[in-house]
Parts: structure tokens; C-alpha cells; sequence
């Protein structure tokens, strides 16, 4: 599998990406399988004090978690996906030879209500030695749709310098672009089948609406580094210990 010369000009020009076909449908249900196998133990064990991180707040008629970390670090399903030839080439060719993940999420985004997550960029998150040496490949789970909740870029927005960050009270986890800036800021809606993977520069400002169609938007996203690179001067503290070179 390899990117063609247009699709390596838009993730250049556009700093977004997005390949349909990666990973076969039943690939992607067997993932969703382990997820909620650990999702289930996760919630039972979850403290009081955590549950405003892990626990989706826009769905209210029942409990749901809203994200679990660093899968390919714990889970063998998601380990699999992480260091699968398929995706790791493509990884390759935005970001060169040698790479890493370093962090990665499961996303739930549960139907009629499924939160959203604020504009933001990842390298201001992670805080990379070499900004250019880090991409994020989001894998669809299910297919993700303007309806449940897909992800929104600001085209080109990884060739300006990172905007400031905030956190709303009680959410320092939750760095955001200012709402007053994010507002004038137009977003592209990227689609993307099941199986199929939504790669991002760090720069890139991105976000996702709110699930009010009754489907899931289940996703995992895999942050990976290029060979050297490292999150030098994180926001937020990382587990080194869960970092793993794939290639």
C-alpha cells in the first residue's frame, strides 16, 4: 500500500489526509470487541475522582466512557493494528523511516449524545522536539459521518505558528483553541469509511461535533513519531514506558 504523488500534495498543502481503504471490516469489529471488553473493566475499577476524564458527560441516560489510553501499549488487538504493515508504510511516507507510537486513544463517541472535542493541535499536546516528525493516524472503527460526529480540519493550518491553548475550569486535561478565535476559524468535515484512516500533521487544528445520529463513532488514533523525535516540552505528562517502536 502507498500513497500516490496527489495524495502526498494534499496532506503537504491541506496537513490532512484521507485513505478510505486500510483495514478490512472485520478487522475493525474484532477491535471494537476488545474495546468494549476492556471498556467494561476499565468502568467498574474507574475511580470517582477520574471519571469526569474517562466518562462521556453528553450522554446521560447511562454510563459510557468517552476514550481509553494508550491501547497499544496493553492491549494485543490494538498493538496489531498499531504495528500493521498497511498502516505503518503509509506512516512512513509522511514522516520518513523509523517510527514510534508514542500515545494513542480509543474514542467511543456513543450515539445521541456522544460529546464533542474541541478545536485543538496535537503538537501542543505532545509538545514534539521536531514538529514536522509527528503525524496521528485516526482509524475508523465505524464508519464516521458528519451526522456522528467525524472530524473537522482547518485546511493548511499546520504551515502557521501553534495557537495558544486553554482549559476550561475543573478541565486542565481539556486544552482547547479559545472559542472567540476557534469561531473565525473555517473547518473542512472529513469522512471516513470504516476501515479506512484520517492521517493529521500535529499542527493541524482539528476537532469533532457532537454524535446525534443513533450509531456509534468508535475510533482509535495512533500518534506516531519519526525516528529521533520525541515530546521534549509535553502540556500534559506522557508515560514514556508506553512507547513503542514499530519500525
Amino acid at each position: 500500500m502507498a500513497l500516490a504523488d496527489v495524495e502526498r500534495r494534499f496532506y503537504a498543502a491541506a496537513g490532512h489526509l484521507t485513505v478510505p481503504v486500510v483495514f478490512r471490516a472485520d478487522e475493525m469489529d474484532a477491535a471494537i470487541a476488545d474495546a468494549e471488553a476492556w471498556g467494561e473493566s476499565f468502568l467498574s475499577d474507574l475511580a470517582p475522582e477520574q471519571r469526569r476524564w474517562y466518562v462521556d458527560g453528553g450522554v446521560k441516560a447511562r454510563t459510557v466512557l468517552r476514550k481509553l489510553d494508550n491501547p497499544h501499549a496493553v492491549r494485543p488487538a490494538f498493538r496489531n493494528l498499531a504495528t500493521d504493515p498497511r498502516l505503518v508504510g503509509l506512516v512512513e511516507e509522511l514522516i520518513g523511516p523509523g517510527v514510534s507510537v508514542y500515545f494513542s486513544q480509543i474514542f467511543f463517541k456513543p450515539p445521541k449524545g456522544g460529546g464533542p472535542k474541541p478545536m485543538h493541535q496535537d503538537n501542543f499536546y505532545f509538545g514534539p522536539a521536531d514538529p514536522e516528525g509527528l503525524v496521528t493516524a485516526w482509524v475508523a472503527l465505524d464508519t464516521a459521518t458528519v451526522d456522528n460526529g467525524c472530524l473537522h480540519f482547518g485546511d493548511g493550518s499546520h504551515r502557521r505558528p501553534l495557537l495558544a491553548h486553554v482549559a476550561p475550569a475543573n478541565e486542565p486535561y481539556n486544552l482547547q483553541v479559545p472559542h472567540e478565535i476557534a469561531a473565525d476559524i473555517e473547518m473542512t468535515p472529513a469522512p471516513v469509511p470504516k476501515g479506512g484512516v484520517s492521517f493529521h500533521h500535529g499542527g493541524t487544528l482539528h476537532q469533532s461535533g457532537v454524535n446525534r445520529s443513533t450509531r456509534w463513532r468508535r475510533a482509535v488514533a495512533f500518534h506516531y513519531v519519526g525516528a529521533g523525535n520525541a515530546f521534549t516540552h509535553p502540556a500534559l505528562p506522557y508515560d514514556e514506558a508506553a512507547i513503542v517502536r514499530v519500525s
